[in-house]
């Protein structure tokens, strides 16, 4: 398994399947690269060169207690793009890993990013606020940090049923999708863990999209009950110059079953395109 040693000494890790045009994929909280290990799979076998990494904090990587903010995460990305030279290169962010290839695009891509894939992503800002009411509630994040601290391993277990719809009535309900994000969730670091809900619930991501010069496919659920749709990609589109939305209806915010198997048929669509 690689690591890469950023400047500030963490060592991130990432895996690195197949050959062809590279594409990065950035997961979401509290997860691991694990999260994206089928689309990884698929894009390699469709020839492109797949790498998934886990931020730091998160999964195999080093849990330093510095750093656990969305410039940070930017950077330690960018940090691995060019340590492998990385060019013509498509980045994939699902949830708070949107909005690291979002402002690592904006911020650091430029010559090297050809093309933008969020997926329930959390731009342009999650909480609310005077100029965002359709915003998440600041309690709403103070709540999770305290369930974090509280109790994290059935905080994680909970929060997988509205991860994955599986709250909703007629849903059909895997023990292992519950599992697998209880055991990424565990994974992290508990200071990544905590830091991260700031990070990805109070960046503001408005100038950076505004600054994406290349395509981007936003895709979105919109029975997204994490992120919802209303203060995430409906905002984000109308801020990009080059932007696709799709709104995947009944669609929850974790990617599984049918909406994972339309999704991947999508990326592999604009990235070909």
């Amino acid at each position: 398994m690689p690591f890469f040693t950023t400047s500030d000494g963490t060592d991130i890790h990432y895996s690195d399947w197949g050959t062809g045009q590279p594409v990065i994929l950035s997961h979401g909280w509290p997860l691991s690269s694990d999260a994206w290990a089928v689309e990884q799979k698929l894009l390699a076998d469709h020839g492109y060169r797949a790498i998934a990494h886990d931020r730091r904090g998160h999964g195999r990587s080093s849990r330093p207690w510095q750093g656990n903010d969305m410039d940070t995460y930017a950077r330690d990305l960018a940090e691995l793009v060019e340590a492998l030279d990385l060019r013509d290169l498509v980045v994939i962010g699902h949830s708070t890993g949107g909005g690291e290839v979002v402002r690592y695009a904006a911020q650091h891509g430029a010559g090297r990013v050809a093309k933008v894939i969020t997926a329930g992503a959390v731009p342009p800002v999650m909480v609310k606020s005077d100029t965002n009411p359709e915003g998440t509630p600041i309690e709403a994040f103070d709540d999770i940090r305290a369930n974090v601290l509280k109790d994290r391993s059935q905080f994680f277990q909970d929060l997988s049923l509205p991860f994955f719809g599986f709250n909703r009535e007629g849903a059909a309900v895997s023990r292992g999708a519950r599992d697998d994000f209880w055991r990424q969730g565990m994974n992290a670091g508990l200071t990544a863990a905590y830091d991260c809900v700031k990070a990805f619930s109070e960046t503001d991501f408005t100038e950076d999209l505004k600054a994406l010069d290349v395509p981007i496919f936003i895709a979105h659920g919109s029975d997204d009950q994490i992120v919802p749709i209303a203060a995430a990609a409906l905002k984000t589109v109308e801020l990009v110059k080059h932007g696709t939305l799709k709104v995947y209806e009944g669609a929850p915010h974790g990617i599984f079953g049918a909406y994972q198997e339309e999704l991947d048929r999508d990326i592999l669509a604009f990235i070909a395109g």
